[in-house]
């Protein structure tokens, strides 16, 4: 009798963990792919406001100012996939998916930093994304089924 009890209190807190990693990490994606909702709009609508705080030393202008459209509707391509593969419950391809994307802040910092500018923003923002999307992409990977 003793034995059950136990047997039952151990499988109800490790559900209860289960599902509370659950909601963290969904919460952690829905998080990120409202944050890069944000900034694909931002990157569509005021591409000159949003520019400068890329981190590159010059911010294109004119007719150069609309190759930044590209990277909203990168950044919102990427905030699609999660929410889809959220959706369809696809977790263990989510993780997967936000490791391959983590490489696109790591491209952006190394670009920042190749064509000199600013390490702050490098590092700060697009390196501290890509080690946020990766660290969520492993908290996928790592649910249990």
């Amino acid at each position: 009798m003793m034995t059950t009890r136990l047997a039952t209190r151990t499988n109800t807190d490790t559900a209860t963990r289960t599902n509370l990693a659950t909601r963290v990490n969904t919460a952690l994606a829905l998080v990120g792919a409202a944050f890069i909702t944000y900034i694909g709009v931002r990157y569509l609508t005021v591409p000159a406001a949003e520019a400068p705080g890329f981190g590159m030393p010059v911010a294109p202008t004119g007719a150069a100012a609309d190759f930044l459209n590209v990277k909203g509707v990168r950044d919102l391509a990427s905030a699609l996939l999660i929410v889809t593969l959220l959706a369809t419950r696809q977790r263990r391809a989510l993780g997967t998916a936000l490791l391959v994307t983590a490489t696109i802040p790591v491209g952006d910092m190394l670009t920042i930093l190749r064509h000199g500018g600013s390490t702050a923003m490098a590092f700060g923002v697009h390196g501290l994304t890509a080690a946020l999307v990766a660290a969520t992409g492993i908290l996928f990977l790592r649910e249990r089924r």
